[in-house]
């Protein structure tokens, strides 16, 4: 009974601590974002610069993941499940005091894909603190799935996986997207709906015009064609690597009659430094930066817009090239004008291929290395065993 208990108690914080670190790594700006709301809640906001932060982010989610394949496997049993029991009682009274003070709306254990209320999230780690209580009593009552001599590979592999998950996450944008503003999304209808009262994730978006001083959000979502949005919630710490493409891409617009506009929460003094630095012809609007750094998690990013539809997005680091012979095209025609391929059952099975499929080949192949080593003990003693009878 208390081998069950156990073993029951170290699935269900295995489970989640991979689920944690994994959402947290696909999204490391958004975790950084999240950070960020905590220091300023603790009125530390100021104190740590972007880079720490981010940095912080990263390892968070490493080790999360890392311990949460570490207790699956039964690596390292009383440092692992020390060390999370550790975790937990630093996290349980923490998530406390978000619950009775609420100075944040959630505590982003999960990033945007299963989103707790505070009090949700406290009972979440109650129940996940007596299971680290319980796993730390009886380390040794969890099976192995690979022998003490093969974990460094576990160790090794775990850690190289999630860590490049991080920076391929951060280099273009999050493998999986699970905010309200992903490929696919019909903005126009999500919007009008939210202007008719729906409770909505889309009250906060707006595009005004700088020029003319107005709001054109329904103008621009509700263009039958194509628009370009270039998303920059700050311009001042905007990349400005890809100058050229973006406005290559501007120029195109203006060629073909698509809109093209940038989306920012900045001043206009840092737009008017901006537009001095690049020569941008495209015109500026004002947006909500949370809304903005919701959208895309890239300053800057490229938004495709058809018929209201987001059909594409583009980290800074990926910008579309549209081949010199190809300009005189319409978009319809070429194929970043299509619905991009956002398959999450592709994903999955990526995952599993690169991830899940390895570990499991190794666990059987250790298993059955230590089933032939104890066959051949088993013969050597029965061998023994004749001889002494001889």
């Amino acid at each position: 009974m208390k081998k069950t208990v156990v073993n029951i108690c170290r699935l269900v914080l295995a489970v989640t601590f991979v689920l944690s670190g994994f959402v947290k790594a696909v999204d490391p700006l958004g975790t950084q974002y999240k950070i960020k709301d905590y220091l300023v809640a603790m009125h530390l906001g100021t104190m740590l610069p972007d880079m720490l932060t981010l940095g912080v982010s990263v390892l968070l989610s490493a080790v999360e993941f890392c311990l949460g394949v570490f207790l699956l496997f039964a690596i390292q049993r009383r440092l692992t499940s020390r060390l999370i029991l550790l975790l937990m009682v630093v996290m349980t009274p923490l998530t406390l005091w978000l619950a009775l003070a609420n100075p944040i709306n959630d505590c982003g254990c999960f990033g945007d894909a299963v989103v707790l209320t505070n009090w949700q999230t406290f009972l979440k780690n109650v129940v996940l603190l007596a299971c680290a209580v319980t796993v730390v009593l009886w380390p040794k009552e969890m099976f192995r799935f690979v022998s003490e001599s093969n974990q460094w590979i576990v160790i090794n592999y775990s850690a190289l996986f999630i860590l490049g998950v991080s920076v391929w996450c951060l280099y273009y944008l999050p493998l999986f997207d699970f905010r309200p503003y992903h490929i696919g999304t019909n903005l126009r209808e999500q919007w009008t709906r939210t202007m008719n009262g729906e409770d909505l994730p889309y009250a906060d978006f707006f595009i005004e015009d700088i020029k003319r001083g107005e709001d054109i959000t329904e103008n621009v979502l509700g263009d039958s064609s194509y628009v370009f949005l270039l998303v920059s919630p700050h311009l001042e710490v905007a990349d400005d690597s890809r100058l050229d493409l973006i406005n290559e891409l501007s120029e195109y617009a203006t060629e073909h009659d698509y809109p093209f506009y940038c989306l920012t929460a900045s001043t206009e003094q840092h737009i008017s430094r901006w537009h001095d630095l690049t020569g941008a012809e495209y015109d500026f609007c004002l947006t909500d930066e949370v809304t903005l750094k919701t959208i895309i998690r890239s300053n800057p990013g490229l938004l495709l817009l058809h018929d209201g539809v987001i059909i594409r997005k583009w980290s800074h680091n990926d910008l579309p090239v549209i081949p010199e012979e190809l300009k005189d095209k319409e978009l319809s025609e070429l194929y970043i004008g299509q619905m991009a391929e956002d398959s999450v059952p592709a994903k999955i099975l990526w995952l599993l291929m690169w991830f899940v499929l390895p570990l499991a080949l190794l666990s059987l192949a250790d298993r059955m290395w230590m089933w032939t080593k104890w066959l051949r003990r088993k013969r050597k003693v029965a061998s023994v065993d004749e001889k002494a009878e001889m």
